[in-house]
């Protein structure tokens, strides 16, 4: 374990990739991403590590690349955010189809329009049903360890998936914070060595990747990759069970605070969390018996865990930083099924928040106990808007 440091989610994530060496990144720079690939062409340019950089001319060539180096037999990385994440769109399909176990820095940030550089969930949300696993970080130390615990979630042969690592644009990417870096040979024993699975350049064994699949083979193809992400939930948990040994930090795909007596719960993903525990130690100290559940995986989500954390409460509120328009936003709807084979479920409502990067204060977060509490609140709330 290295000394502690000051630094920001972005060169965290520079940083978990320098110590992984991976054989391959392609990225296109984009706010407020730009500080990952810039850091790590640096590490590249400076023989730090062995790895091909390829500085693309757009995200959908940059995944591309990716793809096609996956497929050669490489072990690969890229970041993106927002509207790039939304030009990959095609890809984002593509390579889980193609079962490519890439791993992408997200860095949350909101897509147009307007256009706005500040951090909300609405570009992760927008490929939530392409086949990419999720992992959701609430600080820079989560940003630096889901990284290193995605690679080797995603290369498991029960899995075979590609993963997106999110982090809060600017609130974690920008932000200096404490940072507990492993050693490099502690990070490559964990990772371990990357395993190809039948690639492009073994003569020996001819492989055909991204076939026309008509009718008679294509949903079985795509059931494949529901498949693997029901394999890769107990994967994932043993991924961060075996993390917490050699690194003391013990993660699970759901997480409570205070839940075990809790009549009322707060649900939330990414940074929000450490806000969310605060006004829950503020309102424990007034004796409301309130609680809240971090979501760290979002994709595959974790249904029994969340329902676990939730069984016996009063009422819930799903804070959202995206907003699905005409339903409920996309993890209020997975908490609701959750729940939904419970004999008495709470009431749980949806608040969505902070869009384009609208700042959230605990007393924001306070009222929202308040009206849980008192039976009160819209099944669908926006919540700070100007209406």
């Amino acid at each position: 374990m290295s000394e502690p440091m000051a630094i920001n989610g972005d060169m965290a994530i520079a940083m978990a990739w320098k110590q992984i060496d991976p054989d391959v990144v392609a990225a296109y720079p984009i706010t407020p991403q730009t500080i990952i690939v810039e850091a790590f062409s640096d590490f590249v340019a400076n023989g730090e590590v062995n790895t091909e950089y390829v500085c693309a001319e757009s995200e959908h060539s940059a995944l591309t690349i990716c793809v096609g180096a996956s497929a050669a037999g490489a072990r690969v990385a890229t970041a993106t955010a927002s509207a790039g994440l939304a030009f990959m769109w095609e890809m984002l399909y593509v390579t889980a189809s193609m079962r490519m176990p890439i791993i992408m820095a997200v860095a949350n940030r909101t897509l147009s329009g307007p256009i706005n550089i500040h951090c909300d969930h609405s570009d992760a949300m927008g490929g939530r049903d392409s086949g990419w696993l999720q992992l959701f970080g609430e600080n820079v130390q989560e940003a630096y360890d889901n990284t290193i615990m995605a690679f080797r979630i995603a290369e498991d042969m029960r899995v075979r998936l590609p993963i997106m690592t999110c982090l809060d644009g600017f609130i974690i990417t920008h932000a200096l914070e404490r940072l507990e870096m492993l050693d490099d040979k502690t990070v490559k024993d964990f990772v371990g060595p990357f395993r190809p699975v039948r690639p492009l350049l073994d003569v020996k064994q001819p492989t055909t990747y991204g076939p026309l699949a008509m009718p008679d083979y294509y949903y079985e193809l795509k059931y494949q990759v529901q498949a693997s992400m029901d394999a890769a939930l107990d994967v994932a948990k043993k991924t961060m069970d075996d993390f917490a040994k050699v690194s003391g930090r013990k993660y699970h795909l759901a997480e409570g605070y205070r839940t075990e007596d809790a009549d009322y719960v707060m649900v939330a993903m990414g940074s929000t969390a450490g806000t969310m525990r605060y006004v829950v130690d503020q309102l424990r100290a007034q004796g409301k018996k309130v609680g809240a559940v971090k979501v760290r995986l979002f994709r595959p989500f974790p249904a029994a865990d969340v329902a676990k954390l939730l069984e016996g409460k009063k009422a819930v509120a799903v804070m959202d930083r995206a907003m699905s328009p005409g339903t409920g936003s996309p993890l209020y709807m997975d908490v609701l099924q959750s729940i939904s084979r419970m004999k008495d479920p709470p009431r749980v409502s949806n608040y969505v928040y902070g869009l384009g990067g609208r700042d959230l204060i605990p007393g924001q977060l306070t009222e929202v106990f308040q009206e849980i509490m008192a039976n009160k609140g819209d099944r669908i709330n926006f919540m700070g808007v100007r209406k």
